[in-house]
């Protein structure tokens, strides 16, 4: 099973989320971002080395989907809702 985490700019998120599955058996994880700057671009390449599509947040599966919908086909995408936005603290 081939693994896909996207986020904004590959750099905390989705590399994370590869690295916590990279040891599972049968297992092949990889990450990319979808922004213009990020670390690893999103590419249809990536896409189609992928049996499942993990984005970060909504906003990553609509540029996903505008910019690669013909590459995602009928892969799955799953929006895991993490965003990094962090929420108040408490004192």
């Amino acid at each position: 099973m081939r693994l896909l985490f996207v986020c904004g700019k590959n750099r905390r998120r989705s590399p994370t989320a590869a690295d916590l599955f990279a040891s599972d058996p049968g297992v092949e994880t990889a990450s990319a971002g979808v922004r213009p700057d990020a670390d690893c671009p999103l590419s249809a390449d990536l896409i189609a080395w992928a049996d499942l599509i993990f984005v970060m947040e909504p906003a990553h599966r609509n540029v996903l989907l505008r910019r690669f919908q013909k590459a995602v086909g009928g892969r799955r995408v799953v929006v895991l809702g993490i965003s990094t936005r962090r929420p108040p603290t408490a004192f």
